[in-house]
């Protein structure tokens, strides 16, 4: 009987990519797990994170996918939402993970198993019992290691944006006051590595086309 907890980062910033990721382990391996006192990756620091990933991708299986900013405007252009590409990945980590049971962090509260149901429809060769629950990261410890892998890949392309560019983009989020300072002042530069289809980048390109009619 294996286990797969699946999980996210980075759904919501409007730089960088999203981050998904799925750890699989039998029922004497989630037992080992509990041991590492697994949390949810945002109830943990940054340090704790770092080590627990490495004890977690040196005794588990894995799989973790990164999604681009490019790849979310084209899906999104194509009539894709982030929930519907998000379940599509999900069920790529599925079917190269062929689990017996798969718990997955669900981004829809209001109908915690719909987003379960679509899952189920996209895999292929592989059915699974799926569950589907809002804040599974808290009460499933093999979902908190997935988020605890996905978190740190995101963390880390953060990171590799700020050296290539040499800017701080701060966390990425629009909510961050450093993210939109960066965006400002430094558009042009970070396009690249932005979500177009987000309404932050419209509002600010439309900003700036405005204030270049206003220099003639």
């Amino acid at each position: 009987m294996k286990t797969c907890g699946v999980d996210e980062a980075g759904r919501g910033p409007i730089i960088g990519p999203m981050v998904l990721a799925g750890v699989c382990a039998s029922e004497k391996k989630l037992e080992e797990l509990k041991k590492l006192h697994i949390k949810d990756s945002k109830l943990l620091t940054p340090k704790r994170r770092e080590e627990l990933f490495k004890k977690i991708i040196a005794k588990y299986k894995y799989v973790i996918v990164k999604i681009s900013p490019q790849e979310i405007d084209s899906n999104n252009a194509n009539g894709t939402n982030l929930n519907r590409l998000e379940a599509k990945t999900i069920a790529r980590i599925i079917m190269e993970m062929k689990p017996n049971k798969v718990i997955v962090d669900s981004p829809e509260p209001a109908d915690e198993q719909k987003f379960g149901r679509t899952i189920k429809e996209l895999c292929k060769n592989c059915k699974p019992k799926i569950s589907s629950e809002h804040k599974a990261d808290t009460n499933h410890i093999i979902v908190g290691a997935a988020s605890i892998l996905a978190k740190v890949t995101r963390d880390k392309e953060i990171e590799k944006i700020k050296k290539e560019t040499k800017i701080d983009i701060g966390s990425g989020y629009p909510s961050d006051e450093i993210t939109i300072k960066a965006l400002k002042e430094h558009l042009s530069e970070l396009e690249p590595y932005i979500r177009k289809c987000w309404a932050t980048y419209k509002r600010l390109k439309g900003e700036k086309f405005q204030a270049n009619l206003e220099d003639f």
